[in-house]
């Protein structure tokens, strides 16, 4: 028998302290791209904001420096500054050397706590270049400062002095540039999630600044003495609230705070949004449904005591009463359990029946104590419920056939062969003459068209039911497979990549963001899923010799043009729409997967992505015409 290689301790590698953090940052912060680098500042902005959850800090700064490092100052009481008993170290250094060391653990340092629950400042030291903490204590300063990766290049000691009463912690960081895809800070990233978690503290100040333009600044402060209330007046104010008053419940039950506020509007969409100690739990949990259980509840209860719903009425569904529903939920847990490894649900049982409670209790005294607003609020979903019925006769003709394989197109799909959805994409075309085109110039293994006829319904502006009634919407509801709303299946779609192809001009625009609204409201998931992308027809088309270039905008062509040597004799054309293209330039340009560029469609932060389709797409005239005068100097080229 062939002797087994050798095999004892010495083959268990140990990675010691934040050697481990270096070697596989995605295991701490969950991706090294542009996620990732933002999600270092929110691991040193959560150790302030849990001083302040404590009671002890009220004012939070973040700074980006002109270097690109982040700065962020708090008042809180300042991290102990003695010696640690079991690291023989500052508590300082400890803190920020040391996985797992914090005053998150045990239950002394503080009762609620968000971020990573104590290895946060460790993570950051040790996927930066450079960090520099000080601590304001005892009428003293203390520094410490690391380098490459954690290692502690000078060890705390006093720097000077400082008033009695100051007390507080700043923290300095510069990102691993060799760790992090990139380590250039968006503004508005950290601006969002700023003002997120100053709705989300009420009476705590946030100041946002950024120093690298160079220019003398003060920044933006951010702060809310209404809390979640004015979260949820923030979401509305594109849109039309149906009565005046933001519903507000509190209660707290064994150290565990609870709190919801709402406002119903004329829309069709719910945004209801929850929170677990200031993280976005976007997959819901415990807290959420029992809010939605009792939600369910107390309108069907007071609907039939005020003889509103009648007997032979069905009851209302919780689909009926979150209807046009902006509601925003936030728990403060002691010892939160979250599943999965992105914290996206809550999964403490305990909290249901408080969730549960406090807002029933809160609802029911609200509709009982404003009869006028609960008549509005019933209505709505009392029309909600007849919509539903009406569109689920529609849903029927959405279903797909048993066989949708090539048929005559004409505003219908024409699929392609292969039935593997993993290698199959469908093309959305904007009108008749270039589905033509696009259907010829297709590999009909692999590719689907549906050309669409005309602008679709805005659904920003419609209920379901009358959205099933589109032919349009239906075709695509049918093609892609998934089915809509309590039906809806990811696992059934059946292309990988869904190409809205369109001209580069107004129509093309508007027909691309009608898709992306119809896509949002409708298939999120697929979506935030990645499978949604735009086809990129070229603006130019460049000739000499025999080199063709296609390029995509005016840069591009610059660029191009300025690289041929000599400044050679070239032939510069403007490409023309897709619907005068044939269908070999269609295919060389915009189909082939070895040639065409295609731009993926993203939701970052599905609150903002909310508020910017309501704006966009909604009813309210203001904000859009606000936002247009405002982002019009950014338009570079206008095609009309």
């Amino acid at each position: 028998m062939e002797e087994r290689e050798h095999y004892d301790a010495s083959d268990i590698q140990v990675l010691e302290g934040l050697e481990a953090v270096r070697k596989r940052p995605g295991m701490y912060i969950g991706t090294t791209d542009v996620k990732g680098l933002h999600h270092l500042v929110w691991e040193i902005v959560d150790n302030s904001i849990d001083e302040a959850l404590a009671g002890y800090c009220n004012h939070i700064e973040i700074i980006i420096n002109k270097d690109n490092s982040v700065t962020v100052k708090d008042n809180g009481r300042g991290i102990p500054v003695g010696i640690h008993a079991k690291t023989g170290i500052s508590t300082v250094e400890t803190v920020y050397t040391v996985l797992h060391a914090g005053g998150k653990f045990g239950g002394g340092g503080y009762k609620v706590s968000g971020g990573l629950h104590g290895v946060g400042a460790s993570v950051v030291n040790a996927l930066s270049s450079a960090v520099t903490v000080t601590v304001y204590k005892e009428g003293k300063i203390y520094e410490t400062k690391f380098a490459n990766g954690g290692k502690t290049v000078q060890s705390l000691k006093v720097i000077g002095d400082c008033e009695e009463n100051r007390t507080g912690t700043t923290v300095t960081f510069k990102p691993d540039a060799t760790i992090f895809d990139t380590d250039i800070f968006d503004y508005e990233t950290l601006r969002v999630r700023t003002r997120e978690l100053a709705f989300l503290n009420k009476g705590l100040s946030l100041t946002l600044r950024d120093d690298r333009n160079g220019e003398d600044t003060t920044g933006e402060t951010f702060m809310y003495e209404g809390g979640i209330s004015e979260y949820v007046r923030y979401l509305n104010k594109n849109k039309t609230p149906i009565h005046d008053d933001i519903i507000h419940l509190e209660g707290e039950e064994d150290g565990v705070m609870f709190e919801v506020a709402m406002q119903y509007n004329s829309g069709y969409n719910e945004s209801i949004y929850s929170f677990v100690n200031n993280i976005n739990t976007h997959d819901g949990g415990t807290h959420e449904e029992g809010v939605r259980r009792a939600l369910t509840r107390i309108i069907n209860n007071y609907a039939k005591k005020a003889n509103m719903l009648k007997n032979n009425d069905d009851s209302l569904t919780g689909d009926d009463v979150k209807e046009g529903l902006t509601m925003i939920i936030s728990c403060k847990h002691p010892n939160p359990q979250f599943e999965g490894q992105t914290k996206g649900r809550l999964g403490n049982s305990e909290v249901r029946k408080l969730a549960d409670s406090v807002f029933s209790e809160g609802f029911e005294r609200f509709l009982l104590e404003n009869p006028e607003e609960a008549k509005i609020i019933v209505d709505k979903a009392m029309t909600a419920s007849r919509a539903r019925i009406a569109a689920k006769k529609a849903r029927e003709l959405t279903r797909r056939k048993s066989d949708l394989d090539v048929v005559n197109f004409g505003g219908k799909l024409v699929d392609c062969k292969e039935k593997d959805p993993s290698v199959c994409e469908i093309f959305l075309v904007e009108g008749d003459s270039a589905g033509g085109s696009a259907i010829k110039g297709r590999n009909s293994m692999t590719q689907a068209i549906l050309p669409l006829r005309g602008k679709i319904l805005n659904v920003e502006k419609a209920r379901l039911d009358r959205a099933l009634t589109n032919e349009e919407i239906r075709t695509i509801i049918t093609a892609f497979g998934t089915g809509i709303g309590q039906e809806f299946d990811l696992n059934k779609l059946r292309y990988d990549k869904i190409i809205i192809m369109t001209d580069a001009d107004v129509d093309g625009s508007h027909i691309r963001v009608l898709l992306l609204t119809l896509f949002y409201r409708f298939f999120r998931p697929i979506v935030e899923a990645g499978h949604v992308y735009a086809a990129q027809p070229p603006l130019f088309c460049i000739k000499h010799g025999n080199t063709i270039k296609y390029v995509l905008n005016e840069d591009e062509r610059d660029e191009y043009l300025a690289s041929l040597k000599d400044n050679v004799k070239y032939e510069l054309t403007r490409m023309k729409g897709l619907g005068e293209m044939n269908a070999d330039e269609l295919n060389e340009t915009t189909m082939d997967i070895e040639r065409r560029v295609l731009r993926k469609i993203t939701v970052n932060d599905a609150i903002e992505a909310d508020a910017a389709f309501s704006k966009l797409m909604g009813e309210e005239v203001e904000p859009r015409r606000q936002f247009i005068e405002e982002n019009a100097v950014y338009v570079q080229n206008l095609d009309i």
